[in-house]
């Protein structure tokens, strides 16, 4: 679970926006919507965050921000030799000479020794990405780092200077790769990524998780084509199985998806009531088909406690199903290990289903900086307060100018 983040320089986000999901301590502990930041903290952060605010506001930067730190740190040293990190300042005079700088707080084991052992004890992380920009973008900056409960106190795990050198504590282990480290490690690459191809297995675990993150977004949206997104169905039945048990409480006319034998093949088919035959997905409306490409997203974090970063949920997906997809994150029983959700959001009437810990929002300027806030932060805002109503009459800004 994310439960802090900064930003800076990156996209639409040119000065520091610093994103504290932690809720006060007297936020209710009645309901299912907050989790442990980390295990057995009284901290407490959202399992769902919406993004909202006008267009062109920055929404889908933020999540932009999150995919593109996830990706660097699990994948990054695919790139090639030379290639340029894919990202983008913020587009002003200044700020394409200045670093992007990105850090993020979240949980992890505090003895890694119990490495793959379940419930572990757990204490805060922090990711640090500095990148520096201009004619040779390379990084400049990068570390792990954490606070042990035993001493509260915040402790490298790794670090990496802009001279490329690297440091670790013992319980890192690095001093077996390091010599080979020193003569792959790129400047366009994460350490984490590169020593995880040197199968260190600390920072193997780490780049796993990073890659765990399900996304739809990452320089552009990502638009998953019908034949990979089929693939999934057809490789895991488990899938198949999960996708059955929640089409039936999503009036989209599905009653259940089959997989058959076609002449070239595995394929498949939407079975519906009253109808003679299965239909093949082509015959499917756009946001039955949408569904099916985001569930696969959403089921695999609820399955595992991962993170899953959705830009536009409400794109095509009826208003009155979005709360009951929200839901499914709520709910214990099919959530247990509090996979979190990010999303932004167009339709404002899921404002009245959200409490104010689970609402972002992401307002520009005349500018084009992108500021960002949650509810949380703005005085007077009660819990019983009509957030659509508030919303729609621009108290809490973040709404279009028009005229």
């Amino acid at each position: 679970m994310i439960y802090k983040i900064e930003i800076e320089n990156f996209c639409s986000i040119r000065d520091r926006q610093i994103l504290d999901l932690r809720v006060p301590a007297n936020a209710p502990r009645d309901n299912h919507r907050l989790a442990s930041c980390w295990l057995g903290s009284d901290e407490r952060a959202p399992k769902v965050i919406a993004v909202f605010g006008a267009n062109g506001s920055g929404k889908s930067n933020l999540l932009r921000a999150v995919s593109f730190a996830a990706w660097f740190v699990g994948s990054s040293f695919s790139l090639a030799p030379g290639s340029r990190i894919p990202l983008q300042p913020f587009n002003d005079e200044a700020s394409l000479r200045k670093p992007t700088r990105l850090k993020f707080w979240l949980s992890w084991l505090e003895d890694l020794d119990a490495l793959g052992q379940d419930d572990a004890a757990e204490c805060p992380y922090c990711y640090e990405l500095a990148i520096g920009n201009g004619d040779h973008r390379s990084v400049i900056g990068e570390g792990i780092f954490f606070w042990p409960t035993s001493t509260g106190r915040k402790t490298r795990l790794i670090e990496r200077f802009e001279d490329g050198s690297v440091k670790a504590s013992k319980v890192f282990g690095l001093a077996g790769y390091k010599g080979a480290l020193d003569k792959v490690l790129r400047p366009n690459a994460s350490v984490i990524s590169t020593l995880a191809q040197l199968n260190h297995p600390i920072a193997a675990a780490i780049a796993n998780a990073a890659q765990s993150i399900q996304s739809n977004i990452f320089i552009e949206k990502v638009e998953f084509s019908d034949e990979v997104v089929l693939r999934h169905y057809i490789d895991d039945p488990e899938m198949v199985k999960r996708f059955n048990r929640e089409i039936g409480r999503i009036d989209v006319g599905v009653r259940a998806l089959e997989i058959s034998q076609g002449s070239n093949g595995p394929q498949v088919l939407f079975r519906h009531d009253e109808l003679s035959f299965p239909m093949a997905p082509i015959y499917e409306s756009h946001g039955t088909r949408q569904f099916v490409k985001l569930f696969p997203l959403i089921s695999g974090s609820l399955a595992t406690g991962g993170i899953v970063i959705i830009d536009e949920l409400d794109a095509a997906i009826h208003s009155m199903i979005l709360p009951e997809i929200i839901s499914w994150f709520h709910d214990p029983g099919r959530n247990p290990d509090n996979a979190q959700l990010w999303m932004t959001c167009h339709n404002v009437s899921l404002l009245e289903d959200l409490s104010k810990d689970e609402i972002v929002f992401c307002e520009k300027d005349r500018r084009g900086r992108t500021e960002t806030y949650n509810l949380n932060d703005i005085k007077g805002v009660r819990r019983d307060d009509n957030y659509y109503r508030k919303y729609l009459g621009g108290t809490f800004g973040a709404v279009p100018r028009i005229g």
